[in-house]
C-alpha cells in the first residue's frame, strides 16, 4: 500500500495525505498537529459524519447507539477495544442516534446497537445486536477481505 491515502483528523477534520505505508508511525495532522490515531472511537455529529464518511479513504465502522440502550451500553466497551486493535486499518465511529437522528433515518436505523461499515462513502455491510470484541472484529475483518 504505497499510495497516499486521505484521512480526516479526528480532532480539526482536516483532511491529511498520508502514505499508505506509512499509516502506522503515528502521524500527526498538518493542520492541528495531532495524532491522527488515538485508538479510541470517535463520537461524531451529522456534520462531522458527512466529512468523514466522503472523505476519509479508510473503511468507517459506524456505531449506531443510544445512552438509554442496555446492549449499547454493554457492547460500548468491547467497542473501545475493538478500536485499539483495528485501527489504523479502520476509523471507528459512534453515532448517538438520540442526537443525530437524521443520520439514523437516512441510513435506516431500525434497531439499536447496529454497526456499519462504509468505506468511499458507502455502505458496505451491517450487522444489528450487541457483540464482543471478538465478534466486532471478525465481523469487520471477514467484512474487508476483497476489498
Amino acid at each position: 500500500m504505497n499510495e497516499a491515502l486521505h484521512i480526516v483528523c479526528p480532532h480539526c477534520d482536516g483532511i491529511n495525505r498520508v502514505p499508505g505505508a506509512r499509516l502506522r508511525d503515528g502521524a500527526n495532522c498538518g493542520k492541528c498537529h495531532q495524532p491522527l490515531f488515538s485508538g479510541n472511537p470517535l463520537a461524531l455529529d451529522e456534520r462531522r459524519f458527512s466529512r468523514h464518511s466522503q472523505k476519509s479513504d479508510i473503511p468507517l465502522l459506524i456505531d449506531f447507539w443510544a445512552p438509554w440502550c442496555g446492549p449499547c451500553q454493554m457492547m460500548a466497551p468491547a467497542f473501545e477495544q475493538a478500536a485499539v486493535q483495528l485501527e489504523p486499518s479502520v476509523r471507528l465511529i459512534k453515532v448517538n442516534t438520540e442526537e443525530a437522528q437524521q443520520l439514523g433515518a437516512r441510513y435506516g436505523i431500525r434497531s439499536i446497537p447496529t454497526l456499519m461499515l462504509m468505506q468511499g462513502g458507502r455502505e458496505i455491510a451491517r450487522q444489528a445486536g450487541a457483540m464482543d470484541q471478538a465478534g466486532i472484529m471478525q465481523w469487520t475483518r471477514q467484512q474487508l477481505v476483497g476489498l
